[in-house]
């Protein structure tokens, strides 16, 4: 009898040349989490561990080329989307997504570059809102994305300040959103918070720290559609795509590779 087959997760995103975030996070993480990763490029970036300093956006024809190869050929389990460059890009990618309707959709609002790249035009923000999360089964924005999402001021992520973002979150089209909390003001742990029309659920971890923390937007976001894609409820895949996410920051913190906020440690005994 063959082994059980992994299941299918597809990731729809940008090149990181340095691959720390990105299409390439996504590949890493999907992999190490039991998932098979077919990948759909909406973008290649010139970056490294220092910036991002050139994008060079595909255009939405052949977006909507990869999107079909992958669909015809493969039962897609889950999809995660990353950066999605512009409002044409958006349009097909959701366009395509209500055709094939795939059990998962995880959208990470890839907005800009911890190095302060823009990396989805502003005026892409509102397709973005009115067009992809509707039909998004989670939103998984940090704290900063979410401040530029609702229109509130980019600072001071005290737990006040994070209560305010959630009432706001509230009023998006989205069936939930985990707010990721890396840039809340707390030092000693970091938790995210799963929004919920009826509830909210919090999910804690110590705070790792290590000057290595490229990509760990995009390998959450990975990690979780692939537990979400083997079958797990949503709050468990939160759960333990956190953890995965917390090992991975713990497993490269001696690392030094390049100059610049480095990449997480993908892989490691479990």
């Amino acid at each position: 009898m063959g082994k059980q087959q992994p299941p299918v997760i597809l990731t729809i995103a940008g090149s990181d040349s340095g691959a720390g975030a990105g299409i390439q996070a996504d590949l890493k993480a999907i992999s190490a989490t039991g998932g098979y990763a077919c990948t759909v490029l909406t973008a290649v970036t010139a970056q490294n561990t220092c910036g991002v300093f050139d994008v060079f956006s595909m255009s939405s024809a052949h977006v909507a080329k990869q999107l079909d190869a992958v669909f015809t050929d493969f039962s897609v389990k889950a999809v995660k989307t990353g950066m999605l460059v512009n409002a044409e890009i958006i349009k097909t990618v959701a366009a395509k997504l209500s055709d094939y309707k795939p059990q998962w959709l995880v959208v990470d609002p890839v907005l800009a570059s911890t190095s302060g790249k823009t990396l989805l035009e502003k005026e892409a923000i509102n397709a973005l809102k009115d067009i992809l999360f509707p039909i998004a089964n989670v939103v998984t924005p940090n704290l900063i994305e979410a401040s530029l999402l609702v229109g509130e001021k980019e600072d001071g992520y005290t737990d006040d300040k994070i209560s305010e973002l959630i009432i706001r979150l509230r009023d998006l089209n989205t069936k939930a959103v985990l707010l990721k909390g890396g840039h809340s003001s707390n030092q000693e742990k970091c938790t995210d918070v799963l929004v919920l029309p009826d509830k909210l659920k919090n999910f804690s971890a110590a705070r790792v720290v290590t000057p290595n923390s490229h990509g760990t937007g995009c390998t959450l976001s990975a990690a979780l559609a692939c537990y979400l894609g083997q079958g797990l409820a949503l709050d468990i895949a939160v759960e333990k795509s956190k953890c995965y996410l917390t090992e991975a920051l713990k497993n490269s913190a001696s690392w030094q590779l390049g100059n610049g906020c480095g990449p997480l440690g993908h892989f490691f005994d479990r």
